[in-house]
């Protein structure tokens, strides 16, 4: 079993290039294997500042646009997910087979950030969304230390696949 993608464009300011969705699947694989993923569907929407100002208030009870967010679905909604590690062995079965979850990417603020930071639309895109899936396997960035190892782990990956700053 692999890692899948599925996607939708929900936003009209960007049609979103098919070598894209190519570059996102090998993140999705680069990323799965680097932590022990080896099966799961992950849904991606892109999406505009508007939509994700108001999922970001409704679900997070933050009132502005943000960047991406993520809905793990293995999540009780009380507490963030423990960190999956890689199974131990070929006889344990992989404990989040099936849907992980969800990533939501609004395109607006990403073109944004990627001409504030001085990179490409695509690699902004591309770290949005390695940084939404480590969101959906457990990982967070609420004191330092953890926002480290997040950093560390999304530069690795998105080094592999040839989108350095």
């Amino acid at each position: 079993m692999s890692l899948q993608l599925g996607w939708s464009n929900e936003q009209e300011r960007l049609e979103i290039p098919e070598h894209w969705i190519t570059k996102l699947e090998q993140l999705l694989q680069l990323a799965g294997e680097a932590e022990g993923i080896t099966g799961g569907e992950v849904s991606l929407t892109f999406t505009n500042d508007e939509e994700i100002h108001q999922l970001n208030r409704e679900y997070r009870g933050i009132d502005r646009p943000t960047d991406v967010l993520s809905f793990a679905m293995q999540d009780d909604g009380v507490e963030e997910l423990d960190i999956i590690f890689e199974v131990e062995s070929e006889d344990e079965v992989d404990p989040i087979s099936g849907m992980l979850g969800d990533i939501i990417i609004s395109v607006d603020t990403a073109e944004a950030q990627s001409e504030e930071y001085g990179h490409s639309l695509e690699r902004e895109i591309g770290f949005l969304f390695v940084h939404g899936f480590l969101h959906l396997i457990g990982y967070d960035h609420q004191d330092d230390a953890a926002e480290a190892e997040m950093t560390a782990k999304q530069e690795a990956i998105l080094q592999q696949a040839g989108l350095s700053r």
